[in-house]
């Protein structure tokens, strides 16, 4: 990635520039996501159980439309390896279809603790706002790195509000885009997202938020 002045400027950034630099990276976040209408991505998770040392890591696509007039934020997430589950999100509403078992759950992500199937900390940064940003973590820099051979800004978020997570990590290009996200939860336990392919502001049909689940199979 071709890195601007101003990028390069930041990377090298010593601790009496920390503010000065989290203003412009979440500037540049904001900017990013007002721009974002869609975006198609490969996702990756990474789950750490800090008890026993595991890590589980299962890999899919995702499909994102942001909020418009007309219908709410949208998401998508099919994972395929080790176990094929399709996800649908529409606004605070969720869908996920299970094919080995032959189940299909729906309801609120009011209700839903923890992180495990749903993509939330990447997709949720990626379209949250600059006042929303400040108003629920504080925000720390601390240095340059490289994610999946981006040079990103690595930052640290310890929520103002009550989570069901210590604090995040997030990695931001240059551009903006969260491409990264990790949380840590009380126990320790780590969930991190990486985007990787992404294609921005791509045609996505709105078929793509039905969920093909085959006749007869109800939601519980």
């Amino acid at each position: 990635m071709l890195l601007t002045p101003v990028a390069v400027a930041l990377l090298s950034v010593n601790a009496s520039g920390q503010r000065t630099v989290v203003a412009e990276i979440i500037h540049r976040m904001d900017s990013h996501s007002r721009a974002l209408q869609t975006l198609k991505a490969d996702v990756r998770m990474e789950k750490v159980d800090s008890l026993l040392g595991a890590t589980d890591v299962t890999t899919g696509t995702t499909s994102y439309v942001a909020k418009s007039a007309k219908n709410p934020t949208m998401a998508r997430l099919d994972w395929i390896s080790p176990r094929e589950e399709h996800l649908i999100v529409k606004g605070d509403s969720y869908d996920l279809y299970v094919p080995n078992s032959g189940q299909r759950y729906v309801g609120s992500l009011k209700n839903v603790k923890g992180t495990n199937k749903v993509p939330g900390a990447a997709l949720a940064f990626i379209n949250m706002s600059r006042d929303q940003l400040i108003a629920n973590y504080e925000v720390d820099y601390d240095k340059p790195v490289s994610v999946a051979g981006v040079t990103t800004w690595h930052l640290i978020l310890t929520p103002k509000v009550k989570t069901d997570y210590k604090f995040a990590d997030l990695w931001v290009d240059a551009n903006g885009m969260p491409i990264q996200a990790r949380t840590t939860a009380k126990n320790n336990d780590t969930t991190t997202i990486l985007l990787t392919n992404i294609q921005k502001n791509v045609t996505i049909k709105m078929e793509v938020f039905k969920q093909n689940a085959p006749n007869g199979i109800r939601p519980i």
